[in-house]
Formats: C-alpha cells, sequence, structure tokens
C-alpha cells in the first residue's frame, strides 16, 4: 500500500522577490565600471582597470541572477516538474568561475607590473575609486536583506562586497602613489584584490556543486528528522529518508513511514499530521510521503537509508 502526499507546488524563488533591487545594483555598476575603466586609462592604473574587470564580472554575474530569476518563474511542465528554478544555482556555479577567471587574469597582469612598473597618477585614482567605494556601499545596502535568502543573490552580493573591499585598496594604493610616489602600490593592490576573491569564489562554488548535487541541506539533521516522524502516533517506522534542495528557499523531502496497520484506513489524516510536522519543525512546504504497513519493505526493490 502506497500513498503519496505533495505539499508546496509552484513556489517563487528567494531571489524573486528582490528583483527590483539586483535590476537598481546592476544600473550602478556598469555606471562605476564605466568610470573606472576611463580613470584607469587615464590615470595608467592595473589596480583600476582590475576594479573595473571586477565590476564587468559584477555585472555579468548580475545579469545571470536576473535571467536565473526570469527562468526559474517559468511553470513547470511534465519534462520539468520542478519548472526551472534549479537554473538560480547554476548561475551562482557560473558567478564563481567567472570570479576565479578574472583573478587569474589579475594576477598574471599584477606581477608583470610588479616587475616592471609603469607611471600611475595617484590623485585620478584616489577619487574614481573613491566614487567606486560609495556605490559599493549602496549596492550592499539593497541586496543586503535579500543575500540571506537566496543563494543566486549571495553570489551577487559577495561580489559587490570583494568590489567595496577592493576599491578600500585601490584608494590606500591612490594614496601611496600620491603622498610617496611608490608606484609598486599599485600592482601589489592589485593582486591583493585577487587573493581575496579566490576564498569567497571557492565558497559560492561549494554551495552551488552541494545543491547541484542534492546533498542534504546544511541546516538539516536526518535524524532529528527521523526522530521527529517516529514519534507521530502510529508511526513505527521511517526509512528511504531523503531531503535536498531544488534552488535557495525551496528544500524537499521523501521518505517511506511504516504505519501500523489499525491506522492505515485514515492515511489522509495521517499525511496531515507528518506534513504538519515537517513543515512546522523544519520548515519543508514540499514533502512526498509513502505510508506503508509493516513488512512492506521486504517487497521494495533496491532503496537507500
Amino acid at each position: 500500500m502506497g500513498t503519496s502526499h505533495g505539499h508546496g507546488h509552484g513556489h517563487a524563488t528567494a531571489a524573486a522577490a528582490h528583483r527590483g533591487r539586483l535590476v537598481l545594483v546592476l544600473c550602478l555598476t556598469l555606471v562605476v565600471m564605466v568610470a573606472q575603466i576611463i580613470g584607469g586609462l587615464a590615470a595608467g592604473s592595473l589596480a583600476l582597470l582590475a576594479d573595473a574587470g571586477h565590476m564587468a564580472a559584477d555585472s555579468f554575474g548580475i545579469v545571470l541572477a536576473l535571467f536565473a530569476v526570469w527562468i526559474a518563474a517559468r511553470p513547470s511542465c511534465d519534462k520539468r516538474t520542478f519548472g526551472y528554478q534549479r537554473a538560480e544555482i547554476l548561475a551562482a556555479a557560473v558567478n564563481a568561475l567567472l570570479l576565479f577567471l578574472l583573478c587569474g587574469y589579475i594576477g598574471y597582469e599584477a606581477v608583470q607590473r610588479v616587475l616592471s612598473p609603469e607611471p600611475v597618477a595617484g590623485p585620478v585614482m584616489l577619487v574614481v575609486a573613491t566614487v567606486g567605494l560609495v556605490v559599493n556601499l549602496a549596492s550592499l545596502l539593497l541586496l543586503r536583506r535579500g543575500q540571506a535568502e537566496s543563494l543566486n543573490l549571495r553570489g551577487a552580493y559577495l561580489e559587490v562586497f570583494s568590489d567595496m573591499l577592493s576599491s578600500v585598496g585601490v584608494i590606500a594604493a591612490g594614496l601611496l602613489i600620491w603622498l610617496i610616489g611608490w608606484e609598486r602600490a599599485d600592482s601589489i593592490a592589485s593582486l591583493a584584490i585577487a587573493v581575496f576573491i579566490v576564498p569567497r569564489a571557492w565558497n559560492l562554488l561549494r554551495e552551488a556543486v552541494h545543491v547541484l548535487l542534492e546533498a542534504t541541506p546544511r541546516d538539516v539533521d536526518l535524524e532529528e528528522v527521523r526522530r521527529h516522524l517516529l514519534a507521530q502516533p502510529g508511526v513505527l517506522d521511517v526509512h528511504d529518508l531523503h531531503a535536498w534542495t531544488i534552488t535557495s528557499g525551496v528544500p524537499v523531502m521523501s521518505a517511506h513511514v511504516v504505519v501500523d496497520e489499525g491506522r492505515l484506513g485514515d492515511t489522509g489524516r495521517i499525511l496531515d499530521e507528518l506534513h504538519a510536522c515537517l513543515s512546522g519543525h523544519f520548515d519543508v512546504e514540499h514533502s512526498t510521503l509513502q505510508l506503508e504497513p509493516a513488512g512492506h519493505v521486504d517487497h521494495e526493490g533496491a532503496r537507500h537509508q
């Protein structure tokens, strides 16, 4: 006897609620990127150009995030029963890979300039970097709440955050060049930008891969879930318990629940009680549960614990 029960179809992704903020951050980022390219060329500053390249990656990442929000909102169908919600996680992974490529390029150019310093206009570098810092702070405020809810938005937030710190480094380098004429400060600031970005890009990629591999969400303890389900009236055993994440804010769970035969005639109430347990204690709105009598497991094929 198998009874399936699902809840929570048609979730809106966590990033969708912050689409307008993403668009505004994209506009701000593009404006600063253009200013940094012009300023970097005028000042001969690799640090400004590196920061502009970082801004370009930010812009592309935000465009990907917006595209992912749009495509994730498309309805599900028979071939894609969860729709396109996983697109947000793919966008986060692409963002991380872009950051790695950017770091490699910046690092290479910075080493070349450390060996062969070039003239840099410190005052121009300082003014442009300060403008970038102000805009980055504004963008961080716009994304701060959403990044806690969506891995996709967290990718955009981390890019802007790292760019804010990059701007701080460029400002420091600009001051050193302006005050004491130490032109290698520009190359060192560029190298520091690359070194700073790498671990954040790695963390983002690791989180995205964790979701793509359908691993158990980090905040879900399956043994605790099993204990809660077993504590429900009439439940004798729980097996084939799985939990994974479709996209940020959309955890799902499935399980086979062995029920006392005396309660199998009241499957609707049992399922409601089990779902209430999962949604109330673990914030899992979409669950698929199969109810079965004792001994039914012996008739099943390959299974996972």
